[in-house]
């Protein structure tokens, strides 16, 4: 199945560098984006995460590579950001758990 009009990833557009957690699907990949804040009452840092869904047209990128994302049109449902280049490949399969590799 081929798109008919290509992702267009907009010069200005917000940019992003995550881990991808899965890439069953077919062009589709799901990037873990993880991060410290401060909590607001208590002043502990907590671990956050956010899960993107992301347009991989060619497959490029795997599980446990380190990507750079741009926002772009909405392409389904879910898909809001495509891949724009692979930053880092993973040299092991890696299990993701919570935005921290393990090897598996």
């Amino acid at each position: 199945m081929s798109r008919k009009t290509p992702v267009e990833i907009p010069v200005k557009s917000p940019r992003l560098v995550g881990v991808v957690d899965r890439d069953a699907q077919d062009r589709t990949r799901r990037v873990v984006i993880s991060y410290s804040a401060r909590h607001p009452r208590y002043g502990k840092y907590i671990r956050k995460r956010i899960v993107i869904h992301i347009h991989d047209e060619r497959n490029e990128s795997h599980q446990g590579d380190r990507v750079e994302i741009a926002e772009c049109r909405p392409i389904s449902k879910t898909k809001r950001w495509s891949l724009v280049r692979i930053v880092e490949k993973a040299l092991v399969k890696a299990e993701i758990v919570y935005g921290e590799t393990t090897k598996a």
